[in-house]
């Protein structure tokens, strides 16, 4: 059977607002296997982009659990943790997050020299990534030399570059025309399966849902299995 990549166990997230405590995650239990594709779908403040900050380890749960290849983030350090995201995790945002003072092939080839691979082999791997989302010709433009469609599929080449087990992506064309959201799309989907990387898109929008191969719909900080 394949490797489950992440895996939640009554995953609940509570917020402090002033006197109020705000449940936002409410025994969230799911499992995201090696390979898959999955959308986690619902309305705006349903707790979809708080569950995949949890998924991703940039926040901690109230209670639950979160694994990842089986290892509980929360015994971990935070070297570890962010040791584990560098290598097992790609991130995609809504907002595409590059350094605006370096080159879209020197953003990209970033995650593998944090990872210690050597110069030649990150401008190698970070030039076929570009390559595979249609950036070729744009690989020594900075970040605001690029359309908004092309900064985001420099990130999705980012996300993929390091060949991450899981690829967490929130809102990933939320802040973009429909016609440059549906390339990103095709783009991340394209590199997702050439690497064989899980998928989890957080969205509100049932077209990008609809090409995933598994839907979790939230409500109200819980899943619905209505």
């Amino acid at each position: 059977m394949t490797e489950i990549v992440l895996e939640t166990f009554d995953l609940a997230k509570r917020f402090h607002d002033g006197v109020l405590d705000v449940d936002v995650l409410k025994g969230i239990s799911m499992q995201v296997r090696g390979g898959e594709t999955v959308a986690i779908l619902g309305a705006s403040g349903s707790g979809k982009s708080t569950l995949l900050h949890l998924l991703g380890g940039l926040d901690a749960p109230t209670s639950g659990r979160v694994e990842v290849c089986g290892r509980d983030l929360a015994r971990q350090n935070e070297y570890e943790r962010g040791k584990q995201r560098n290598e097992v995790l790609g991130f995609v945002y809504q907002f595409h997050h590059l350094l605006p003072e370096f080159s879209a092939l020197e953003n990209v080839a970033m995650p593998l020299l944090i990872g210690g691979i050597s110069v030649s082999e990150c401008r190698s791997r970070a030039s076929s990534a570009l390559e595979r989302v249609g950036l070729a010709h744009r690989i020594r433009h900075r970040p605001g030399e690029l359309s908004g469609g092309e900064r985001q599929r420099t990130a999705i080449a980012r996300a993929l570059v390091a060949d991450p087990k899981c690829v967490l992506a929130d809102e990933p064309t939320g802040n973009l025309d429909r016609a440059s959201a549906v390339r990103s799309l095709a783009a991340m989907l394209d590199l997702r399966e050439d690497s064989g990387a899980a998928l989890v898109v957080v969205t509100h929008d049932e077209k990008i849902a609809a090409e995933m191969e598994r839907v979790i719909m939230l409500d109200d900080g819980r899943i619905n299995h209505a």
